[in-house]
């Protein structure tokens, strides 16, 4: 092939691209309005080559989906494969506290820490108590403004990357003093982000799965108090609070909650009292008057008995067994309060 006609079959491939976009768009409205999801067309326009996938080994492209949020990269370095999934993972869990000052650190797609606070340094620090070492080389999602002195412990951290709507200009500066560092302004609010009705596809041996995100909320008027022994409306937030993390754990998923901070986190378990008996060993005797949060439903006492040793004062999870009857007499017996949702919220 010379030259010329080279030329002319990029053309016709620009000619052709601009042929599909069209008729793949009206392919969409046509089956939306008819309900007929029969077949299913993604219209994906090429960003950029990434350096790699999830290992070095993999080769990885990021496309530009129909409904993405509009962002700026504020350093120099790239962002790879799972910088991306990262970023993704802590943006949705400060989405959910969107109007408040909230902070999520993440590594490897899974919370170690998050946190509301008075102001957004506060924040920070709380969310980074849950779990120091984890935040090394970890994700950083901030829900409001990075200020000077959050900037300062930062900097002084092996965080990879920075996720905020925006920056103090001193801040800012501060951080791209790191050459390491990866920063990125969300354009986008917090609260359109959380409203997103994304897609989430899993390509697999056995067929493409499809399946709406998670995005299930909880409102207070939904769960129900199942013991004699009433939570307190602090509680009650700590149980929202710590229900809206455990969404976006790895099941089985257990967390112990105060005062609108992760205690610690478990997850990734492969049953429900292994994840109670983990957590609860990692809060060690910070435990007592916490919430303690689980994913999956509590099915045997010895969940119960472990949050007993470690005086835990409120329960919430999703209830709906067979043994529900006799683990809300247990917790009636020992004086801990328990919530139940009807929400499960596996993660895989």
């Amino acid at each position: 092939m010379n030259a010329n006609e080279f030329g002319r079959l990029k053309l016709a491939a620009k000619a052709m691209k601009y042929a599909a976009d069209y008729d793949m768009k009206l392919f969409s409205f046509m089956t939306k309005e008819t309900g007929e999801d029969f077949s299913r067309i993604y219209h994906l326009e090429k960003i950029k080559t990434l350096p790699y996938g999830e290992n070095k080994n993999q080769k990885a492209i990021l496309f530009k989906g129909s409904e993405q949020v509009d962002y700026k990269v504020e350093s120099e370095n790239e962002f790879k494969y799972n910088d991306i999934i990262n970023i993704s993972c802590a943006a949705y869990i400060v989405s959910e506290f969107y109007d408040v000052p909230a902070v999520a650190i993440v590594r490897h797609t899974k919370p170690c820490g998050v946190a509301i606070g008075k102001s957004i340094y506060e924040a920070y620090t709380k969310a980074f108590d849950c779990d120091p070492l984890s935040a090394y080389y970890g994700v950083a999602a901030f829900s409001q403004k990075v200020d000077i002195d959050t900037a300062k412990h930062l900097g002084s951290m092996a965080v990879e990357v920075i996720l905020a709507p925006d920056f103090e200009p001193e801040a800012l500066s501060l951080l791209k003093e790191n050459p390491d560092m990866k920063i990125l302004r969300l354009k986008t609010p917090l609260k359109e982000l959380r409203n997103m009705k994304l897609e989430e596809v899993t390509a697999t041996p056995f067929g493409v799965l499809i399946q709406d995100r998670n995005n299930i909320d909880l409102d207070p008027e939904m769960f129900k108090v199942r013991t004699q022994e009433k939570p307190t409306e602090q509680q009650i937030q700590d149980a929202i609070f710590g229900w809206k993390i455990a969404k976006y754990s790895r099941t089985n998923a257990a967390i112990v909650v105060r005062d609108l901070k992760t205690i610690s986190i478990g997850q990734g378990h492969t049953n429900t009292l292994v994840a109670v008996e983990h957590v609860l060993h990692k809060a060690a005797g910070m435990a007592k008057d916490a919430v303690l949060v689980s994913d999956c439903p509590m099915v045997g006492e010895d969940c119960i008995f472990a949050a007993i040793q470690n005086r835990v004062s409120l329960i919430i999870q999703p209830g709906g067994v067979p043994k529900d009857e006799q683990i809300f007499e247990m917790c009636d017996k020992y004086g801990i309060s328990m919530i139940t949702t009807g929400i499960k919220n596996y993660s895989h």
